[in-house]
């Protein structure tokens, strides 16, 4: 991209922009409280975001060089909204905003305040102030940061010449660094010495830790954000995850924000890069091939079964497998649509796994965002063992069926046969036992729980927010616990039963058009939930709009929209135009009501007349 100037553009769209209100108050100010009157003459770019949600911490990644670029004249400010009940406890959004390294100010509002007031529907969301208070863009979804660059530098020069743009130092301050041992520490894995290995996720390091789970042996990696191979020393990783021994004795690491797997010799402590291309996967790119040439997309865990390395790929809901034996990488189940579907792997939706267990029988794992354990038989067919859907959980033990989670992270195979959950929402362990179909609590008041390891007779916790390994003693009976079921808190929107206009409001970005060279550049696909809602219209096309049949007979119900948006540099001159992608997955919750609107518009981008 040119860093010449272009001209202030025609009159641009705008309206003026609502107060930033959070009961939670602001973070990395140093204590100060902002309104948006304060932060008059500058360019802010609202950031909505949750910190359950995958695609949330790619546009946090996104930004990061759009942040440091314009620093003197941009303010990303991060309203975070909550979807799961854990995500509104105000030190839980602390943890947050340090653990994945947030470096600009922070909104807590644990109401949606703000969020409804700019009418935002979808994680993640981004809204563009200009310096006199007016809302002139926003963005729903990943890859935007493009367009998002494009436009603040034709805003710098456009109130540079009006004379009300205003350059200084932003709002930020950084906390103070706590000297724990571990940082937010994401997965571990007990070495065949007996001491573990745990991904310091936070401090972008794998630690080796004695028997005891506390005394430090070594630190592989340098310790800040980077790709780079190399000895204990000089290796980089990037916010890294799983973990799994493999046959050889070597050890495959989920390098997450590096879209990568590595390997690591527990020997020399040297490390390699096993698979990814240190680009994040996007629609239209490869599915198989040589690992290090096809890209990855937030690998968050790893487990060896069935003679390859399977992948958790939270950031395109599916899972992948690395073959050791020929060095290549595949889908093996999912479609990329976000949600809880069971069947052939080919079929089957997850939404944002994040942790596996592999067993001779059956790949355990835990689906995230749908807060359920599911597994995967040798066949590759997908089940479900608990768990409903991406608004239902809770803490709620007894028969599967009825049983609840929150946003787990971890699953870990017990001798006995059954699983154990860390139920990371919850601060609890859970366990499932196949046998009898019961979902009970195995232990309580431990912080985020992402992951356990078992050594004997005790499981070995990691209890990521209180930055440590806890050991617990198996009990032989399990704890029961009270049932307490959530739904997500958004407000449902009223639409009107019979025909709905769904529209999906795409304007390319300035200086780009829709790339049409290999056909439709377009993709939207529209389910429900139940699916007796939708009575016309689910399925795929290319057409953004589309006339949905909504069944009075069906009060209420979820609809679940993907959109997708290719758009490329429109410069007849230019041989090789850049291109990208842009896309969004909504899951709306509607209600019927007689009166109500009878058009749904869903922003990707541009703002919707």
């Amino acid at each position: 991209m040119s860093d010449s100037s272009p001209a202030p553009t025609a009159r641009r769209a705008r309206v003026r922009a609502p107060e930033l209100i959070g009961k939670g108050g602001w973070l990395n100010t140093g204590g100060t409280q902002y309104s948006l009157a304060d932060l008059r003459g500058r360019i802010v770019v609202l950031d909505f975001w949750t910190f359950c949600c995958i695609n949330c911490l790619h546009v946090l990644d996104e930004l990061r060089e759009l942040e440091e670029k314009h620093r003197d004249t941009v303010v990303i400010v991060g309203v975070h909204s909550p979807k799961f009940v854990h995500e509104a406890e105000h030190a839980a959004v602390v943890d947050a905003v340090e653990r994945y390294g947030v470096e600009h100010p922070v909104l807590d509002d644990p109401e949606l305040a703000t969020w409804k007031q700019y009418a935002v529907r979808a994680w993640p969301t981004l809204v563009v102030i200009d310096p006199e208070g007016y809302v002139v863009a926003q963005h729903a979804g990943e890859g935007h940061a493009h367009a998002i660059e494009r436009l603040v530098t034709e805003l710098e020069a456009e109130h540079e010449a009006k004379g009300t743009l205003r350059r200084g130092d932003g709002p930020y301050v950084a906390p103070e660094p706590e000297p724990t041992v571990l940082r937010f520490p994401g997965k571990a894995l007990l070495l065949p010495s007996g001491s573990f290995l745990v991904s310091d996720t936070t401090r972008h390091q794998v630690v080796e830790l004695a028997a005891d789970g506390e005394s430090v042996l070594r630190r592989i990696g340098s310790g800040a954000r980077g790709f780079a191979d190399g000895s204990a020393e000089a290796a980089a990783f990037n916010e890294p995850q799983g973990l799994a021994l493999l046959p050889d004795g070597s050890v495959v690491v989920a390098d997450t924000v590096n879209h990568a797997l590595r390997r690591l010799d527990p020997g020399t402590g040297g490390v390699t890069t096993l698979a990814g291309t240190g680009r994040q996967w996007m629609q239209g790119d490869a599915t198989a091939g040589p690992a290090r040439a096809v890209s990855l997309s937030s690998p968050w865990d790893v487990a060896w079964w069935e003679g390859r390395v399977w992948i958790a790929m939270a950031g395109v809901h599916q899972l992948w497998a690395y073959d050791p034996a020929d060095g290549t990488v595949a889908v093996t189940a999912g479609t990329t649509n976000e949600g809880l579907v069971d069947g052939p792997g080919g079929e089957a939706w997850f939404a944002q796994p994040s942790g596996l267990a592999a067993t001779p029988e059956r790949l355990w794992l835990a689906d995230s965002e749908t807060s359920a354990l599911r597994w995967v038989e040798p066949d590759g067919s997908v089940h479900t063992a608990v768990g409903t859907g991406l608004f239902d959980f809770g803490h709620r033990d007894g028969d599967a069926g009825q049983a609840l989670l929150q946003h787990p992270l971890g699953v870990t195979a017990l001798p006995d046969g059954s699983v154990a959950v860390s139920d990371t929402y919850n601060h609890a362990l859970r366990r499932y036992d196949p046998a009898s179909g019961e979902v009970t609590t195995l232990a309580t008041d431990l912080r985020e729980p992402s992951d356990a390891v078992l050594v004997g007779e005790d499981i070995v916790v990691v209890e990521s927010a209180r930055h440590r390994l806890t050991r617990l003693r198996l009990p032989e009976e399990a704890v029961r616990v009270a049932g307490v079921a959530h739904r997500t808190q958004r407000a449902a929107t009223d639409v009107a039963p019979g025909t709905l206009r769904l529209e999906v409001v795409f304007q390319p970005p300035a200086g780009q058009k829709l790339d049409t060279r290999y056909g439709p550049s377009t993709r939207l696909l529209v389910s429900a939930t139940p699916p007796e809602l939708l009575l016309r219209g689910e399925g795929a096309g290319t057409e953004l709009s589309r006339a949905l049949e909504l069944d009075p007979a069906v009060p209420e119900g979820v609809l679940h929209v993907s959109a997708m948006a290719a758009s490329c540099d429109d410069d007849p001159a230019n041989e090789y135009p850049a291109c990208h992608v842009h896309q969004q997955d909504w899951g709306v919750p509607v209600r019927l009501a007689e009166g109500a609107p009878d058009r749904l518009p869903l922003v990707l981008a541009g703002l919707d007349a």
